[in-house]
């Protein structure tokens, strides 16, 4: 499992590193990779994002971004980089989940995935992805690992993830992270895509829907970083987050499962958790959590 530092995330996204015959000429002997951006206001992470994708230098990419009417110079950096990309429009939608349905409409790609519009990924992310589901077909869904960013681009935090199961999924919430996650355009279709009506649960919605009809893999790299800033949606909406969270869960909780049994569940999913990082060797990572979690109840307590 390849680290990444701050520095090495930074100098990734700082210019284009992407042979441009290599992006523009699309070879066929791999897997199309299809990739959307929803933009809405991101100007000042965007260009980041777009070089996160090209300069994977995958020969066989399609890129999309579906920019929701961007007054802050998002289009002019998009335009910058039309060429490379498959399509992009700007124009008013009805949120990020409707962008996203918009995109993957008009991919063709074997793979998809979306990466938000002030996020980024990571090296070699794009062939390592394509080399998972070659060797292993019956796959339809690959998630890694994924490293927390500021705004400058440093790395402030790490989610490391432990293979898939579903019960964790629904009663604990932390099984995979969107950033990191790329799946089968015939899964994506078959499990009903993106519901829009959804602000901030979209990825949850759609990850629980894909785990009931597929099968879910998990490779222990680190594939993207997801940022952090004050306007970002985990920042303004969480409220909103939390409610359709919750709803979600319902869907899926049997309706008699009373308070305690429930709890019993949690402990039960948080337990087979730890055991699976040990498993792993994420010993350290188990540390890290287990002695922040504490830093956090002193504090609650001292207020």
């Amino acid at each position: 499992m390849k680290k990444y530092t701050s520095q090495e995330i930074k100098k990734f996204v700082s210019k284009p590193l992407f042979d441009e015959k290599i992006i523009l000429n699309k070879d066929l002997n791999y897997p199309r990779i299809s990739i959307v951006t929803p933009s809405y206001n991101q100007a000042q992470f965007l260009e980041k994002t777009i070089l996160s994708v090209l300069n994977q230098n995958y020969p066989n990419l399609e890129y999309i971004i579906i920019d929701g009417g961007s007054t802050d110079g998002s289009v002019e950096i998009i335009k910058k980089y039309e060429k490379y990309l498959s399509y992009w429009v700007s124009e008013k939608d009805n949120g990020q989940a409707d962008a996203i349905d918009k995109g993957f409409k008009k991919t063709s790609g074997e793979i998809l995935a979306w990466l938000n519009s002030d996020d980024t990924y990571l090296p070699e992310t794009f062939y390592k992805v394509m080399k998972i589901f070659t060797r292993n077909p019956e796959v339809d869904l690959i998630f890694g690992n994924i490293y927390i960013i500021n705004e400058h681009d440093k790395r402030i935090g790490e989610l490391r993830f432990t293979e898939f199961d579903f019960d964790t999924l629904i009663y604990k919430g932390g099984n995979l992270h969107q950033a990191g996650t790329f799946w089968k355009k015939e899964i994506y279709e078959r499990s009903g895509g993106i519901d829009s009506d959804y602000q901030f649960g979209l990825d949850y919605d759609f990850f629980c829907r894909v785990a009931k009809v597929g099968k879910l893999c998990h490779m222990r790299d680190f594939f993207a970083n997801f940022r952090k800033h004050e306007n970002a949606k985990t920042s303004t909406i969480s409220h909103i987050g939390d409610k359709e969270h919750k709803e979600i869960m319902r869907r899926y909780i049997p309706k008699d499962l009373n308070k305690w049994d429930l709890k019993y569940k949690k402990f039960i999913c948080t337990s087979r958790r730890f055991y699976k990082y040990a498993m792993q060797g994420d010993i350290d990572y188990i540390l890290k959590v287990f002695i922040r979690r504490i830093i956090i109840i002193v504090r609650r307590n001292e207020y």
